[in-house]
């Protein structure tokens, strides 16, 4: 929405909810990321004013685009259709003690408004009051302590893991740290991906390929009763809706997910798959890959074949574990790789994870207030 848009709503905004305190609400801030207590000052705005301007206003020195932030308070301010969001950057220098500088931000808010007069400054902060004197409106302070939602955007960039509850769904989907299990037919991935969540307190993504060629098997059998998994075909297709279903179904996970999601397979290990039943992979398939933050490779060394129906691959599983090496060794991204026992894997599993989690996530910091 443009500041001219922005502008506009604010009569149409005042006619459609009487009674209301204030006629325009004004809430400033980086969102640098969006968090309860934004969500609290946000919500605490509209219940008193007719129509809410938010003006997002990062410094393009930090790591989460302005355009990210918008769509992530949309989503979550979706139910109150008075509140807008409008994006604008500002580059200034902060300097609470000098009046050049307040005029300089307060140019950027004014331009982000389109010239909509302002009836009140909702705030947190303690320039709130400074704020709204510029503007000529009524400054409301809310919970400046941060009793009621004991959070800030400064200890979230810090510690996300820490704060995680405070986060909405979408801001959590980015923040997510995906690890993925991979590993030739019957090399425990999905013993390993679901034990490994549930000692991370998380959730995690099964492995779609083995859902479609269940669906694909009983097919088969509709015709064939005798039919085995040996009888079941792949073409290019295939590969490519398991790489759509398989990051569709990721995606949805990340939303509810802890810190870290465990992911049963990723594009590629697709696309290893779709090599060795079709002899290569598809251009599709590979330019699907993601980036996550690990690799975990299961070996196959002492782990039994256990041929469940649905597997083929026994006198592969060597030919597969040299191909995933090579495949990841090519991803720019850590792998690990699990040999012995299961609850040995386990363990090399979560330590791994334990130091993913502790290098933090390296968020850059804003422009900082000159100190006095």
């Amino acid at each position: 929405m443009t500041a001219a848009d922005a502008a506009s709503l604010v009569p149409a905004a005042a006619a459609g909810r009487p009674g209301t305190e204030f006629r325009h609400g004004l809430v400033v801030g980086k969102f640098y990321p969006p968090h309860a207590g934004h969500h609290a000052l946000i919500a605490a705005a509209a219940a008193r004013c007719a129509v809410v301007t938010v003006v997002v206003a990062p410094a393009r020195r930090e790591s989460i685009p302005l355009e990210l932030r918008l769509d992530w308070l949309r989503e979550a301010h979706g139910v109150t259709p008075w509140v807008r969001f409008v994006g604008v950057y500002d580059d200034h220098p902060v300097d609470y003690d000098d009046p050049a500088v307040w005029d300089l931000h307060c140019a950027v808010f004014r331009a982000a408004l389109g010239g909509a007069r302002v009836d009140a400054v909702f705030s947190s902060e303690a320039y709130g009051d400074e704020l709204a004197r510029r503007f000529d409106a009524v400054a409301v302070c809310v919970d400046p302590e941060r009793r009621t939602v004991p959070v800030s955007g400064t200890a979230v960039r810090a510690d996300p893991a820490g704060h995680w509850t405070h986060l909405h769904a979408a801001v959590r989907a980015w923040f997510v740290r995906r690890v993925v299990v991979v590993g030739a037919e019957s090399t425990g991935t999905t013993t390993m991906a679901a034990a490994l969540a549930a000692r991370l307190g998380t959730v995690w993504v099964p492995e779609y390929g083995r859902e479609l060629t269940a669906r694909k098997l009983a097919r088969l059998r509709l015709d064939r009763p005798d039919a085995t998994v040996f009888d079941v075909t792949w073409d290019r297709d295939d590969f490519v809706e398991v790489v759509r279903e398989q990051q569709a179904a990721e995606d949805r996970a990340a939303r509810s997910s802890g810190p870290l999601l465990v992911c049963d397979t990723d594009a590629r290990a697709t696309a290893v798959w779709e090599e060795r039943y079709l002899g290569s992979a598809s251009a599709e398939v590979r330019a699907a890959a993601r980036r996550p933050a690990l690799y975990l490779l299961t070996d196959h060394v002492g782990v039994p074949f256990d041929d469940d129906g649905l597997r083929d691959g026994r006198h592969l599983r060597a030919w597969m574990t040299v191909r995933f090496r090579a495949e990841l060794a090519g991803s720019g991204v850590p792998v690990v790789e699990l040999t012995g026992p299961h609850e040995r894997r386990l363990a090399e599993a979560v330590a791994a994870c334990e130091d993913l989690l502790a290098v933090g996530w390296g968020l850059a910091d804003p422009l900082l207030p000159v100190e006095g």
